[in-house]
């Protein structure tokens, strides 16, 4: 009765495993890989025999260290295409439309401080 024990846990670690890392394969961000290695710690562990507390222990420790470890460099990573802009500078501030707005085409141009190609901004028109 063990050893079906030991091999069904077995199984449904490396199915969780196998299933984490299709869904990591399919998103468009890091986001099931940690809880991937998890799933394979606590598979190790249920090879090893250890109860099924164990092996939670095991696959929620290895999960979150995981993380806690790899999700910076991750991110600058994945991150890592990103070009700042300084638009967010533009929030708050007075700015001159050079261009007429058309929101049902969306056009127009407006000047901050100097001119941002391609940036959106939402405009309104100063209250008297």
């Amino acid at each position: 009765m063990t050893f079906v024990y030991e091999l069904s846990m077995n199984m449904v670690w490396l199915a969780a495993a196998i299933i984490l890392l299709i869904v990591e394969g399919l998103a468009p961000g890091l986001v099931s890989i940690w809880f991937a290695l998890g799933a394979l710690a606590a598979m190790v562990s249920a090879m090893l025999g250890a109860p099924l507390w164990l092996q939670l222990v095991w696959f929620a420790l290895v999960s979150v260290v995981s993380l806690i470890l790899t999700r910076p460099l991750a991110k600058r990573y994945v991150n890592a295409r990103a070009v700042r802009t300084n638009a967010d500078m533009a929030i708050g501030q007075d700015c001159v439309v050079t261009e007429a707005i058309d929101n049902v085409l969306g056009r127009g141009a407006v000047s901050v401080g100097g001119r941002i190609e391609g940036v959106k901004l939402i405009v309104e028109k100063i209250k008297n």
